[in-house]
């Protein structure tokens, strides 16, 4: 059998459901010669579409199923418009026997479209006669008579393959007739149980109205039941509304009644409201007079602080320069701080270079009492220095000629606060001296303006004036 990457699509259905008719198989051998190629001859119908996995098998004649085959291949899908197409089976691959095949079309659902007329794999009958020559004369008539008398039986089995062909189409037409019959059959059948479905459903539906109509009957007896539970209702109800109405008519007397009370009091609220509104007029004139009053006393009282204010305003004017003049000094305190920091830089610088002198002169007493002792016979004529007083330099004070000592015979200069004149030493840090006098000024929150601590009312009226503004 031929080699495939996998095995054809293939089923157990059965030949009466089969369709050969889709395919024909043309140019069909009554006999191939076996160790030959066979190519194999088939046109399409147009009830057939062709796919992928179609296939074409060599079948032993007698097959049940599709599954039966001896080899296959798969057929070509055909280009547009194309119905003619052939395929070719290796020799190596085709039965060696000389039992009847038949070619079979079967499509990639494993339903058979085609099938061709029996065949053999067997050499032609004339191939099989022998013809043996001798001399002799006798054997040479009786083998030609053998010969015609097998060709006589040739000729009558091709008659017979014939008739047996023609018989064939015969039966495959009556083969399609009856397949139509029968999907004309099957299509009844399936018409036949929709109908019966229909019909089931009709009768479901029948019963399901009847239910319904059971139903209805008892709602219908239940509301001929409400409908005489209306009834009384109903007369129950007329019963109440003829004791309401003659209870209206009661309220409608009181009715009239109290019409006749609501007047009596509108007439009585008419001559509150004039006695109301000649109230109201004498209070207006009452409010005049008093607004005239109040408006009076306001003027005075507005003339008057207005002129105080121009007086806190003088009193601000003053204060301002004051304050001027207390800045000035404060700025000439800073500069006397600056100058006062630079003079102590100085000293600093003094001390330290005096102290360097004192060690230098230490030194030099040193090495010349270790002079002395070394050569004590040796001293000179000179009459000795007197040693210095302690705190004395040796040499003298490099800075005497600039004035003695620093600071000497001058008073240390000191600090005084320019509103409260409180003196303070010289080491006071200017920032505290700062500080000081800024607790004797007041800040306005509004316009930033400064104003003495001595005198808050000026300050007071100062902000009184903001409030008026």
């Amino acid at each position: 059998m031929e080699d495939s990457p996998e095995e054809p699509p293939s089923s157990c259905v059965l030949l009466e459901r089969c369709h050969f008719s889709q395919v024909l198989f043309t140019n069909v051998e009554k006999f191939y010669v076996p160790g030959t190629d066979v190519t194999c001859h088939y046109s399409l119908s147009p009830g057939i579409v062709p796919r992928g996995k179609d296939w074409v098998g060599i079948f032993q004649v007698g097959w049940k199923t599709t599954r039966e085959y001896f080899t296959f291949l798969w057929a070509p899908v055909p280009a547009a418009g194309t119905t003619q197409q052939q395929i070719h089976f290796k020799a190596y691959y085709l039965p060696k026997d000389d039992e009847h095949y038949q070619f079979c079309y079967v499509d990639q659902d494993g339903a058979v479209r085609g099938a061709s007329v029996p065949f053999q794999f067997r050499p032609e009958a004339d191939d099989d006669i022998l013809v043996v020559t001798t001399q002799a004369g006798g054997e040479v008539e009786e083998v030609e008579l053998q010969n015609q008398k097998l060709r006589g039986e040739n000729e009558e089995l091709r008659g017979s393959c014939a008739e047996l062909r023609q018989r064939n189409l015969q039966l495959q037409g009556e083969l399609r007739s009856a397949r139509e019959l029968q999907e004309a059959l099957e299509s009844l059948r399936s018409s036949t149980e929709r109908l019966e479905l229909e019909l089931n459903s009709l009768k479901s539906e029948n019963r399901a109205l009847k239910e319904q109509g059971g139903c209805r009957e008892a709602e219908l007896q239940r509301l001929k039941e409400q409908i005489q539970g209306v009834n009384s209702d109903k007369e129950r109800l007329e019963g109440r509304l003829r004791a309401a109405l003659e209870h209206l008519d009661q309220l409608q007397s009181k009715v009239s009644d109290y019409e006749k009370e609501v007047e009596n009091l509108s007439r009585a609220e008419q001559d509150k409201t004039k006695q109301l509104q000649s109230l109201k007029g004498e209070n207006q004139e009452l409010l005049q007079t008093s607004a005239q009053h109040q408006n009076q006393k306001l003027r005075g009282e507005n003339e008057e602080l207005r002129g105080s204010c121009a007086e806190l305003r003088q009193r601000n004017l003053q204060l301002q320069g004051e304050l001027r003049s207390a800045r000035d000094v404060l700025e000439q305190l800073r500069e006397q701080q600056g100058r006062i920091e630079a003079l102590q830089e100085e000293k600093a610088g003094a001390k330290k270079e005096n102290q360097d002198l004192r060690d230098e002169n230490e030194v030099l007493r040193r090495e010349l009492s270790r002079l002395q002792r070394i050569s004590p016979g040796s001293a000179p004529s000179a009459a000795p220095s007197p040693a210095p007083a302690e705190g004395e330099l040796l040499f003298g004070n490099p800075y005497s000629a600039a004035g003695g000592k620093l600071g000497a015979g001058a008073e240390p200069s000191l600090r005084k606060c320019p509103i409260c004149e409180e003196v303070f030493p010289e080491d006071l840090p200017m920032g505290d001296l700062e500080e000081h006098i800024q607790s004797h000024l007041l800040e306005c929150p509004i316009c930033s303006e400064s104003f003495d601590g001595a005198s808050p009312q000026v300050f007071r009226d100062h902000i009184f004036c903001h409030s008026l503004e």
